[in-house]
């Protein structure tokens, strides 16, 4: 089983940029699909974005979509988010999650079987 790790959360201003590193031990991102999801308190946890492992495949929410952007180094067993133009709604704990069982992206966390501890992002207005 690969195992997760986020790096790079923190607190920014309304408007800012903030990345997030997601480091994989035990297995190969190249052998994954992989996505971020979030949840804030009180509310359930959701999709954010995702990097498929047949091709190129990504899929971003909504919500986030030209804001946020994901990307995958199997070189360095590494994902990436890059976030920008920051909103008070951005604010949630981000998880890093790895899958096989769809391998375009999937939006949807029951097809993901291995998730990070979380990292948390604020952003204040």
């Amino acid at each position: 089983q690969v195992q997760l790790k986020e790096f790079g959360g923190g607190s920014v201003q309304a408007g800012g940029s903030l990345s997030l590193d997601c480091a994989a031990y035990g297995g190969s991102t190249s052998d994954y699909e992989m996505g971020w999801f979030r949840q804030s308190p009180g509310k359930e946890r959701e999709f954010v974005a995702a990097r498929g492992w047949l091709g190129s495949h990504t899929n971003y929410a909504d919500s986030v979509k030209g804001r946020f952007t994901i990307s995958k180094d199997n070189a360095e067993n590494k994902l990436y988010l890059r976030m920008s133009s920051l909103k008070p709604e951005d604010t949630a704990v981000y998880y890093c999650a790895a899958g096989r069982k769809y391998g375009l992206g999937s939006r949807y966390d029951h097809d993901y079987d291995n998730w990070g501890q979380g990292t948390q992002v604020t952003i204040s207005s």
